[in-house]
Order: structure tokens, then C-alpha cells, then sequence
């Protein structure tokens, strides 16, 4: 199963860089994380409306028809470490797509919110996006180790 995982913002940090990459070469081929990194609107006078709706759409020129798309926006539903391990049993079984959307500093656009199977949380504290990837590298990781038996997961 190929997850991806489309996010606002390029030139990520080294550390943002290494910490996804290290969780990422640690899944196995049939659970392979691809990263497609989208332009952040420019912060000109523009409203913070109008940079979402412009990377909503440099988004959606990367979205594909049968993608379950799934959000990350501290509105969402607050998920554990386990319903993300159960979410990739269950997307396996199906054959699903699946297609994490991490917005930019002002979010996500109503109009990619409202396209989402499913709007996760990771907590209930603003994260910095660059952080965000690693721990959703780190918890996808963690996921597939529960499903396995592997040792990773010791709760």
C-alpha cells in the first residue's frame, strides 16, 4: 500500500528531512510513505482566506480520482495510536489510497476539509508543520509496528 502525503511548505530543516526519512526507510515496500511537497501561497496582502484557496488548489492538481483523503487539522477527530493502526488494516482490506493533507501556517481550506474520508488530530496543540511531518512519519511507523508484532510499540 502506498501512502501519500501532500504538504504545504518546501525547504524543510535537515532534522525535518532526516527524522522523516529515518521512519519512512523503515517501513516495509507494501507500506511505502511518498512525500509531494506543494508551493506555499506567497504572504503578500492577500487574506489568509485566499492563500489557503490558492494552495487548496495547487493541492487538488495532485489529489487522484479514488484517493481517501485524510486531513490533519486540530479540528479534526483526536486519534490514538491505535485507530491509526486499525485506519491502515482497514484501508489495506479495502484497497485504498490513502492521501494525508498537511495545510500550511493558516491551514486548510474548507473546500479540501470537506473532501476528507476522515479529519485526524493529532492533539489538540498547534504544531508547527515541519514537526508534524516527523511525527506523522513517526506514528505511521508505529502503526505498522503494532500490526506486525513488531517490538517498537511497547504500550
Amino acid at each position: 500500500m502506498l501512502i501519500r502525503v501532500l504538504a504545504v511548505g518546501t525547504k524543510m530543516p535537515q532534522w525535518v528531512q532526516t527524522g522523516v526519512a529515518e521512519y519512512g526507510k523503515r517501513l516495509p515496500k507494501d507500506h511505502s510513505l511518498e512525500w509531494q511537497e506543494i508551493a506555499q501561497s506567497r504572504r503578500t496582502k492577500e487574506s489568509a482566506a485566499q492563500r489557503m484557496l490558492d494552495e487548496a488548489q495547487a493541492i487538488e492538481r495532485h489529489l487522484k480520482p479514488g484517493d481517501t483523503i485524510i486531513t490533519l487539522d486540530v479540528e479534526g477527530q483526536s486519534v490514538s495510536t491505535e485507530d491509526i493502526a486499525a485506519a491502515l488494516v482497514d484501508w489495506r482490506m479495502e484497497g485504498a489510497k490513502p492521501v494525508f493533507l498537511i495545510g500550511g501556517p493558516d491551514g486548510l481550506a474548507p473546500s479540501l476539509k470537506a473532501k476528507a474520508a476522515s479529519r485526524w488530530s493529532l492533539g489538540r496543540i498547534t504544531l508547527p508543520h515541519p514537526l508534524v511531518r516527523v511525527i506523522l512519519s513517526e506514528q505511521l511507523y508505529r502503526a505498522w509496528s503494532i500490526n506486525v508484532g513488531h517490538p517498537y510499540h511497547r504500550a
